[in-house]
Formats: structure tokens, C-alpha cells, sequence
């Protein structure tokens, strides 16, 4: 009972998590309006970090307190939970999805990349404030260059049409509240700041009571959470025909979470001790989402409906694998 009263409250604080990140983005989008801030680049921005907040704040509570290895699984689950859980459920709802840009198979090599860099990192079983420049160097490259690229060439088509579902569109719809979006802001930070402290705190409980190590709880029970602001973009985006927003959720949030965001909590606090065994099966896991990934989309320039499925069984498959 105590075990089932934990996981729970993980997902009732997951879900607070996810809340404070809407306030929170409500209010910066309110406030760039207020500010004459809310140029193209700045909301393509939003856009490419907005869904990882979650598990950002979750890294920075991880960190501080001495469990970085709750947040690597998170992060690490949830690259695996957009390959397989995201887009398999988004796909299948939404009956498959075409592929509309080339330029996106250009980004998945680079999400690739970004995905599998942390993997490698970790062969020494540790991923120390060395790795950790090095990751965010690699985030601060890629986003000076290939997205500064990619952000004038979706900006001179898209700007103003409303692409950005949520982070450009209702950007009018704020500013009435713009005048509150600082309480609005300190809000949101404050929710998501309490909601992470108290996951990791009640993660660290449920891995003892399970008798499982940390990263697991992270890798599945907190990833699928904390992956929910992706699902929940990437099956507006498909309803809506933009292609575009959805492959470019799914690979800009790799990209932030195996870069940005293990960067800065492996800054923060090394991540030390981590089996050779979990971080295999990891590996085995996100290589083979992401080659499905990529074969499907590449075969007819569309994900299908039981190409999606596929991907979704996979997920599941991992998942229970991992605590037995």
C-alpha cells in the first residue's frame, strides 16, 4: 500500500510539475508581449526548450540534493519515451504522420548525435563536470548554428501564421494578463521548484521500498510524466497538419535533454556510479527506436499507423524489462 501510495503522489506531483510549467510559459509569453520581445527567434526558442522545463527543474532538484542520477534516467527515459511512447501514441491517433520537410532528416542526425553522446559518456560509468562542458558546449554549437539556420528558414514562410501552436499564436490572447505576468512567472518557477524537490525526494523513498536503484525510477515512472508536455504538443500539431512542430518537438527535445540540461546538472553534480548494466539496455533501447524512427519516416516520407504501433510495443517491451 505504501509502494502504490507513492507512485501516486509521483504522478500527482508530475502533474503539478507540468501545470507550473504552463503558468510559467503563459506569463513569459504575456510578458515578451508586454516588453516587445516576441520577435521570431525568441519564440522558436521557447519552442525548442519549453517542453523540457519539467525535466529541467527535475535535474536541478536531483543535482542539489546529491541524487544526479534520478535525473540521467529521466532524461535518458525520456529520449526513449519520445521515440517510442510520444510518437507511437500521437501517430496512432492521429492515423500516421507525412513528412513534409527534407531538411528534418538533417536534424535527426544531429539529434542522433546529441542522443547517443551521453551514452558514450558514460562507458566509464560516470559522467563528471568534464562531460559535462562538453555537453553543453555541443548544445551551444548546435544551437548557434543549425538553428539559427533553421529558425530564418521556417521565419520567412511561417512567421505570423501561427506554426507555433501554444508558444506564438496565443501570444495576443495574453496580453490582458500581461500586467500580472510577473506574479504569474514567480508562480510557475515557485510550483516547479516545490513539485521537483518533493519527486525527488518521494523517487528516492519508492527506489528503496522496490529495492531498485534511483536511475530506474527515473528512466520509467518519472519520464513517462515528464514527457507528457510533448505528447500533448505533438497531437496538436498533427491535428493540425504541422508536420513541422511535430518532428521538431520530438528531435529538439533529444537534443535539449542529452545536451542543456545533463550538462548542467552533471555541472552541478557529477553523476557517479552508474551500472554498466543499465545504461546497456538504454543504449540498446534508444538505438533501436531511433532507427525505426528513422527508417519509417524515410520509406514513404510518412510514419504509419502500425509503423507506430511498433514503436509504441518497443517502449512498452523496455519498460516492464527494466523492473524485472
Amino acid at each position: 500500500m505504501q509502494i502504490a501510495g507513492l507512485v501516486i503522489l509521483l504522478f500527482i506531483l508530475t502533474f503539478l510539475l507540468i501545470k507550473s510549467t504552463d503558468l510559467a510559459l503563459e506569463s513569459i509569453r504575456g510578458l515578451a508581449k508586454k516588453f516587445n520581445l516576441h520577435s521570431f527567434g525568441i519564440s522558436a526558442i521557447i519552442l525548442a526548450i519549453a517542453t523540457s522545463l519539467p525535466e529541467f527543474f527535475v535535474g536541478i532538484a536531483s543535482a542539489t540534493s546529491g541524487t544526479s542520477s534520478l535525473s540521467l534516467g529521466n532524461l535518458l527515459g525520456a529520449n526513449i519515451a519520445n521515440l517510442g511512447l510520444v510518437v507511437g501514441l500521437s501517430a496512432i491517433i492521429a492515423n500516421g504522420v507525412a513528412v513534409k520537410e527534407k531538411i528534418i532528416f538533417k536534424e535527426m542526425i544531429l539529434a542522433a548525435i546529441a542522443g547517443f553522446l551521453p551514452i558514450l559518456l558514460l562507458i566509464d560509468g560516470s559522467i563528471g563536470r568534464v562531460d559535462g562542458v562538453i555537453l553543453l558546449l555541443v548544445y551551444i554549437t548546435y544551437a548557434s548554428s543549425f538553428f539559427k539556420i533553421r529558425f530564418q528558414e521556417i521565419g520567412r514562410h511561417h512567421f505570423g501564421r501561427g506554426l507555433f501552436i501554444k508558444f506564438v499564436k496565443n501570444i495576443e490572447e495574453t496580453e490582458q494578463r500581461a500586467q500580472k505576468g510577473v506574479i504569474h512567472l514567480l508562480a510557475g518557477v515557485g510550483g516547479l521548484l516545490i513539485s521537483a524537490h518533493f519527486i525527488v525526494k518521494y523517487s528516492a523513498d519508492l527506489a528503496v521500498l522496490l529495492g531498485v536503484p534511483i536511475f530506474v525510477i527515473g528512466l520509467i515512472l518519472l519520464s513517462i510524466g515528464t514527457t507528457l508536455p510533448e505528447l500533448v504538443v505533438s497531437i496538436e500539431s498533427i491535428k493540425k497538419r504541422e508536420s513541422g512542430v511535430f518532428f521538431g518537438n520530438i528531435l529538439g527535445s533529444l537534443v535539449v535533454n542529452s545536451t542543456l540540461i545533463l550538462g548542467v546538472v552533471a555541472l552541478i553534480s557529477p553523476i557517479e556510479g552508474v551500472l554498466v548494466k543499465n545504461y546497456l539496455a538504454v543504449f540498446i533501447a534508444f538505438f533501436t527506436a531511433f532507427l525505426l524512427f528513422w527508417l519509417f519516416t524515410r520509406t514513404k516520407l510518412r510514419l504509419e499507423r502500425w509503423e507506430a504501433v511498433f514503436l509504441l510495443a518497443i517502449y512498452i517491451i523496455f519498460a516492464v524489462l527494466e523492473f524485472i
